[in-house]
């Protein structure tokens, strides 16, 4: 029996990167997956790749009325919603001097009210069933400062909080709620430039693990956490960094690449 089997899941942000990887990995899973996002062309070539176990849906997630129509059509097509995985974000590289009211509102309406949203949306339905997973994607800089990124950082540090709330109120409910917080990952939103993943890696050589990740790689973690195995998982934070959060190199003391580990 494979890990989704039965369950019918929204992925936002489902059409590319590290939300198609997801959508890929949950119908290996035996789900059937509502692709949600504003990406027609890249949705609906994902959904006809994955077959009848997909469905593409046109959502945007700062609004409640979208919500409400995306989520009556995927019910009537594959059925009540037991998974919902907020992936869908939006990254803006302004320093904080330079970050307008409207840059911030922008990256805050999509990357945390349009969480908020989706869970307002689907809570109804699985709270009635008694049962649900909700996925939360939120970030590395959710969890520290980062320079460049201040609508980015405090949308993500908002999601955190969302999360442990939603955990909180619904868990009683039947619902589990919690975040993945990826760190450097390969898609088009940070590797605009459609690098090559070798490449791309030469800037994440501080981390332990010395590379960018991959969009599979992030996508395991949310499988997991929507899945029977993270049954007693609540309000959790999942990391998925190549170290990034753990700690920073000073370079050429013990310990650090390039230096002899007998020293």
């Amino acid at each position: 029996m494979a890990r989704l089997d039965g369950k019918v899941a929204i992925v936002t942000g489902g059409a590319r990167g590290m939300g198609a990887a997801t959508s890929r990995l949950f119908v290996d899973a035996g789900a059937k997956v509502a692709i949600a996002d504003i990406l027609a062309d890249a949705g609906q070539a994902l959904a006809s790749e994955l077959g009848e176990a997909a469905r593409f849906y046109a959502l945007d997630v700062t609004s409640e009325q979208s919500w409400a129509e995306t989520l009556r059509a995927a019910e009537t097509d594959l059925g009540p919603i037991d998974i919902l995985v907020n992936n869908a974000g939006i990254l803006l590289f302004k320093s904080l001097m330079q970050t307008t009211p409207e840059d911030y509102r922008r990256v805050l309406e999509v990357n945390l009210v349009g969480e908020f949203l989706g869970i307002k949306a689907v809570a109804p339905g699985m709270i009635a069933r008694g049962k649900g997973a909700i996925v939360n994607i939120s970030s590395v800089d959710g969890m520290k400062g980062a320079n460049g990124l201040a609508a980015y950082a405090s949308s993500k540090w908002g999601v955190r909080g969302l999360t442990k709330v939603a955990a909180m109120e619904l868990g009683h409910l039947g619902i589990r709620v919690n975040s993945v917080h990826p760190g450097g990952v390969d898609t088009a939103m940070t590797n605009y430039e459609g690098a090559s993943r070798e490449t791309v890696s030469e800037r994440f050589h501080h981390l332990p693990l010395q590379r960018v990740g991959a969009p599979d790689e992030v996508a395991h973690a949310s499988l997991f956490l929507a899945s029977d195995e993270a049954s007693y998982m609540t309000g959790a934070e999942l990391v998925v960094d190549g170290g990034m959060t753990t700690g920073q190199y000073y370079p050429r003391f013990p310990g650090a690449p390039g230096v002899d580990p007998s020293l």
